[in-house]
């Protein structure tokens, strides 16, 4: 059942808050209409983020926010076109506001979708499918049927996907995991590391949805050899009605041992059933280019092209559009008599082992030399093997920035072919995740503060691990009944490339108050506005341009980004302690969301993804004693000793899942919704502490800042999704959120000692300063913002505030309030958005002028910043491009986010 339609908590008589007025961005007036009036709200517009529709995908998932009171929890919506055509759409709640109406609802279409390119989305009935996708479970298997293709997936066993059909003909079977471990590497020339194979073994698998128009089963287990179970797995299967493809969204968690465990592949395979002659089997593999033009390798098994003899230009033809060839007693028989001499092709490998090269190679079958076929730079990772009776496209999404990857056909001549996407490639080097260097003597804490002092790098024994961490990919396969087009299969190649995807406006994004309301659409209304907006531009597209310049990929690295810039060596500090891989350091992945969310651009929203992807599962500590925190920022991503709440907090994950549903992203969300646990295992500051401190179940040291800010936002996540902790996560968040505002000094207290049992903080007995720049600049800001619109509690509103007044006030000023000031702070036109939430809340015009005077001429990017390009070419750099001095990592984060929130906030104030 749709959890629209599940009554779990009846807080419809809550409704006073219905008709709140959007006063963060003084823009319309929320909807008024209580929970329980269906259509209160306006219709919203979703439309594709890139042209070309639906394209080949199966369908999209897309979520949409609604204004508090608008539409009640068993609202339904319909979905039509902009000619008035109904599409069949499936809709549940991922938010509730607090007084029960919907906050944020996902939605999902199929193929009736494809067509349009904007859709009106409003309360209503749905429209009923042509097609509906069911599931059914029989003891061990699961069987999902889209009124196309039929699967049958295994709750146990090695093979996740038992069978694929279409109609009466099975097009693939045993779809499973393999794995290849090296136990040494071969860091000389000896030759002497063996390999052994893992194959996949299922411990569970669940219907997490079963229609109309969407299916998802989720699949888990380990990788198995004799007695050896590990690298665990986490695989879900994505099915829309009337679609002949489904989706797969990979997860593996590293459990190994960084010295002896090292990945040499790791794959999800398939066995496709060869059914027609050889000359009507056929290979299709997608090289570089996008739609329309998308290179491919057009070949079959047996080709009777280019022969010393003709069979016949209209055979030839049909060959090569992959339709079925006539009888051969109609070829010229010259080339019927001799069909026995033409190679059979059965093998093919395609291996991307870098961003910048791939290589395509072929071989008649095993025991056999391989041929060149072909290369190129970037491979879209996409292919076909079947024949005119049906086959198997299947692709690998972000196939070159994920390398090394590759693609595998075997035995296309045989009965079966045998289809492998390789997720990391056999022929790359194994996969190393050990720790970079010796330690360098730093075995006690003052002897790692030096090493901080000199590289910024929180080293420490032990911490340099890489157990735990985990990596999603995205895959596509299709169950074509023919050989398809190739009109077709470049649809087909695009979609495994760019996935469609739909959004609603920023406008309606902005008029429903979400993520606190500190966004607004791009305004270039005035010459003072438009020149930020010309820096924000200017920002996003250095950090696009450096990820190609620099090449920011890798299965590990792509999706992240350089901290800090070495103007010497004219490169990013890769190989310089805490500078190198920034881990989300001062909040990039919410400048960018909310720069999305403004905009709507989809160039963002995909650097967006791909880093939302990596800093959830790469930087972040998924089993082990540190799950649930996340490795501060460092020349490996998990090399720094600072294990901490401000990286893995679901801060930077909330717009996306929201935005999509995905659920790997929700899951990441549940799991930290208990990491308050973490604090007995790990004290943040045990290197700089200096009073006496052991940790204790009911007195933890947690900070109010990026401690508490990251506790706060799975509390909340997992509240307004009603998840099966919402009960614990809501007292969590409304205990902590009383004991911070009851301390002497509120926020500007600093830490507290928090009791695991009570979910509350004991009330210190005497006032104490403890402000630090980095407090508020890891999701706190974006967290109170939310949590003050959401539940009135005033002494924490006023709590907060007073933090946001004084932080970038006088000394004096601080002193007057709280006996002492602050000391010596940064990172002010980072706070300047908290000049000018208070501004907004408060309406003080004071502090509105102060805000835009900190953003404009305290630190970070000022009136005085050089926004210009210095080319580069060697020697110089490696590869030419073109630097600015002046960006950093930091300072674009924070100025990003206070101009996105000031402009919202107070962008009426703006002086000029």
């Amino acid at each position: 059942m749709s959890p629209t339609r599940r009554s779990l908590l009846k807080l419809a008589a809550a409704a006073g808050v219905a008709g709140q007025t959007s006063w963060l961005l003084g823009a319309q007036e929320a909807q008024a209409a209580a929970p329980g009036a269906p259509g209160a709200a306006e219709p919203v517009t979703v439309s594709w983020l890139e042209d070309g529709g639906l394209g080949a995908a199966a369908g999209s998932t897309f979520g949409v926010p609604w204004p508090k009171g608008a539409h009640a929890e068993d609202t339904g919506f319909a979905l039509t076109t902009a000619d008035g055509k109904a599409v069949p759409v499936q809709t549940w709640a991922t938010a509730y506001w607090p007084d029960g109406s919907l906050k944020w609802t996902a939605h999902a279409v199929g193929p009736e979708a494809a067509g349009a390119e904007k859709f009106t989305l409003a309360a209503g009935a749905a429209a009923t499918a042509e097609k509906k996708v069911t599931v059914t479970e029989s003891g061990s298997r699961i069987t999902v049927d889209t009124g196309v293709i039929k699967a049958v997936i295994r709750k146990d066993g090695g093979k996740l996907v038992e069978s694929v059909t279409r109609g009466a003909t099975e097009i693939a079977t045993q779809g499973r995991l393999v794995l290849l471990r090296q136990g040494d590497l071969d860091d000389g020339d000896a030759g002497n590391a063996k390999w052994e194979k893992f194959d996949g073994e299922i411990s569970g698998a669940k219907v997490e949805q079963d229609g109309p128009v969407r299916a998802v089963v989720r699949i888990d287990g380990k990788h198995r050899k004799g007695s050896r179970s590990w690298l665990p797995f986490s695989v879900r299967l994505y099915f829309y009605a009337g679609a002949e493809s489904f989706r797969m969204v990979h997860t593996i968690t590293y459990d190994g041992d960084q010295e002896k465990d090292f990945i040499r592949g790791l794959g999800v395979r398939f066995t496709v059933p060869m059914r027609d002659a050889t000359y009507d089997r056929h290979i299709r593999i997608a090289g570089e280019g996008t739609a329309p033009a998308v290179g491919f390798l057009t070949e079959a098994v047996k080709g009777i092209t280019g022969l010393r003899r003709d069979p016949g230009a209209a055979v030839r033809t049909a060959q090569v559009k992959g339709e079925k060839l006539p009888d051969p007693s109609t070829w010229d028989q010259r080339v019927t008599s001799r069909l026995q001499y033409i190679p059979e092709w059965g093998d093919y490998t395609l291996s991307q082992l870098s961003a910048d090269g791939f290589t395509l190679r072929k071989r008649t079958k095993a025991g056999h030399g391989w041929i060149t076929a072909g290369g190129g730079g970037r491979a879209n990772g996409f292919a076909y093997v079947g024949g005119v009776s049906g086959g198997l496209s299947f692709g690998l999404r972000d196939f070159w920035q994920k390398h090394p990857a590759q693609l595998d056909i075997r035995g296309a001549a045989s009965d079966e072919a045998e289809v492998t996407l390789w997720l990391w490639s056999p022929e790359a080097q194994p996969m190393d995740l050990r720790f970079y260097h010796d330690g360098m003597g730093q075995d006690t804490y003052p002897e790692q503060l030096e090493g901080l002092n000199i590289t910024y790098e929180d080293y420490e024994p032990g911490f340099g691990t890489p157990y735990g961490i985990a990596r999603t990919s995205e895959l596509m396969f299709w169950a074509n009944g023919s050989t398809p087009s190739a009109e077709t299969l470049v649809q087909q190649a695009d979609t495994v490339r760019m996935p469609p995807q739909l959004a609603a406006s920023p406008q309606d994004l902005t008029k429903a108050g979400v993520f606190g309301g500190l966004f607004a659409p791009v305004d270039r209304s005035t010459a003072a506005k438009a020149k930020i907006e010309d820096q924000l531009d200017f920002l996003f597209t250095y950090y696009k341009d450096q990820v190609e310049q620099r090449r920011w990929y890798g299965f590990w690295d792509y999706g992240d980004i350089m901290h800090t810039y070495d103007s010497d060596r004219h490169q990013w500090r890769y190989d310089v302690g805490g500078y190198a891989w920034d881990n989300s350091e001062l909040s990039p992945d919410l400048w960018l969301w909310y720069a999305y969310l403004r905009s709507g651009r989809s160039d963002i929203f995909r650097f967006a993804e791909a880093m939302t992807r990596h800093t959830g599962e790469v930087d972040v500590y998924h089993l082990g004693k540190w799950a649930g925190l996340g490795t501060r920022h460092g020349v490996q991503h998990f090399a720094c000793s600072a294990k901490q709440q401000r990286i893995s907090t679901a801060v930077y994950r909330r717009q996306y899942y929201f935005l999509t549903a995905d659920e790997r992203v929700g899951d990441l969300m549940h799991d930290l919704v208990d990491s308050d646990e973490t604090f007995l295992v790990l004290d943040p500051i045990r290197k700089i502490r200096t009073e006496p401190y052991t940790p204790d179940r009911h007195a933890l040291s947690i900070g109010f800042g990026t401690d508490w800010s990251g506790l706060a936002a799975a509390w909340l996540t997992e509240w307004e999704r009603r998840g099966p902790k919402a009960a614990k996560a809501e007292a969590r968040l409304r205990s902590t959120m009383e004991t911070i505002a009851a301390q002497p000094n509120g926020f500007v207290q600093g830490t507290g000692l928090y009791d695991l049992d009570t979910g509350k903080f004991a009330v210190a007995d005497k006032p104490v300063v403890g402000v630090s720049h980095l407090s508020a600049m890891f999701g706190l800001v974006e967290m109170c913002a939310e949590l003050i619109d959401i539940i009135d509690m005033p002494a924490f509103r006023t709590a907060w505030l007073d933090y946001c007044r004084y932080f970038n006030a006088t000394k004096a000023e601080q002193a007057a309030r709280y006996g002492s000031n602050f000391g010596t702070l940064l990172l002010f036109q980072g706070h300047s958005r908290q000049d000018a939430y208070a501004a907004a809340q408060l309406k003080d015009d004071q502090l509105a002028a102060r805000a835009w005077q900190k953003f404009f001429k305290s630190d970070g990017y000022t009136v005085t910043t050089d926004w210009s390009r210095t080319k580069l070419e060697g020697p110089s750099v490696l590869v030419p491009g073109y630097e600015n001095l002046k960006v950093n990592t930091n300072e674009t984060a924070l100025f990003g986010l206070a101009a996105i929130q000031n402009l919202a906030l107070v962008g009426d104030k703006i002086p000029g």
